[in-house]
This record gives structure tokens, sequence and C-alpha cells, in this order.
């Protein structure tokens, strides 16, 4: 039994009828899907809705890993016209190496990153040469933090930590729209706070 008040039969409730349940704000600017392993060997997915990291994320790593990139090899090119030596090349060459490898990568380690919010915790997983699958009980959430540099802000993006007792834990979740990280940390403290008094 509810406590709306009865209509008249003769006033229909307006329902227009192109209207589509608006999308939510956690998958907003987002990927579709989740990447996964080819291996049968792969962490399953499990059932429920997954949530991505915004695609601004991606472009935001690819600035700074290219940023890092053009620093040391302009140091190291400085480096061998004022000391006339080749030696810098090697740890730069390194670093360098590593920096590709970082930037080609990226896109694709972005796409396999999720979140769910399920009834009793918040699982996040990450990885597909290396997975790793988190589920964090709402009851034991201690601190909801949310973090944004300079480039983040520029892009609309921040991360979203969640601290528990137990460091090994916590996670955090890079690359969220500032909206969903607002939505998320707002939703996980109303729900933690909840679980904390038994409600």
């Amino acid at each position: 039994m509810t406590n709306t008040p009865d209509l008249p039969e003769s006033t229909p409730t307006p329902v227009p009828p192109s209207a589509e349940p608006p999308a939510s704000v956690l998958d907003d600017a987002t990927y579709s899907r989740i990447l996964e392993p080819r291996g049968e060997g792969r962490l399953p997915l499990g059932d429920g809705t997954w949530h991505q990291l915004a695609r601004a994320y991606v472009r935001v790593q690819l600035i700074s890993q290219g940023a890092v990139f053009l620093v040391v090899l302009a140091a190291a090119i400085v480096a061998q016209i004022v000391t006339g030596l080749m030696w810098q090349w090697i740890p730069a060459g390194v670093v360098l190496l590593v920096t590709a490898i970082g930037m080609i990568i990226t896109p694709r380690q972005a796409r396999s990153f999720g979140y769910q919010l399920r009834r009793d915790d918040l699982v996040f997983r990450r990885g597909i040469l290396w997975q790793r699958v988190v589920a964090v009980p709402y009851g034991r959430m201690q601190l909801v933090d949310i973090t944004h540099g300079p480039l983040d802000r520029g892009f609309g993006i921040a991360q979203l930590k969640l601290v528990t007792a137990a460091a090994s834990s916590g996670i955090t979740i890079p690359g969220l729209t500032q909206s969903a990280a607002e939505q998320l940390r707002d939703t996980l403290i109303d729900v933690a706070e909840t679980r904390r008094t038994g409600l």
C-alpha cells in the first residue's frame, strides 16, 4: 500500500513515449566494456554492472609519460653536448624504453580497470597480465578521499581512494570523471554509515 493520492481516472500519468532512462553519472564518457585476458585461467568477471574509467584518463597518462620521455631525452642530449661523453645514454635509454612501453600499453591497461557496487561490498579489478580483484566491505571503509592534480583538473578527472583498517585492502580507483567521483564518494559514505550503525 502506498501513500500516493488517488488521481481522477480522466487524468493519465504523463509519460513521454520516447523517454529513455537517463545515463548513469558513473558511466558518462567511459569505455563500453572491460578487456579481459584471452586465456582460460583468467579471473571471472561475475554478474552485476561493471563501471569503467573515463576515456580522458588515457590522454592524461599519455601526456604525463610523453613529458617524462621528452625531459629524459633532452637531458641526455644536453649532457652529451656539455660533457662530450656517451655513458648517459645507458640509463637514459633504459628510462626511455620503459616509458615508451608504458605509453604503448596504457590504453589497453586502462580498459582493464573496473569497479562494481554490490549489496555488501565494492569490487575493484585491474590488470590483464597481472590481474587483481579486491572486494572492500562497506562497513570496513574508514575514509573516502578524492584527489586530482592540475592535469587531471584540466581534463575533468579525479582518483578516488578507499582507506580501510587493513592497508592491503585499500584501493585507489583512478581516472573517474569529477561528477562520478563525487557521486561514488557520497554513495559509499552513506552506505558505510548504514553498515556501521547496523541499519
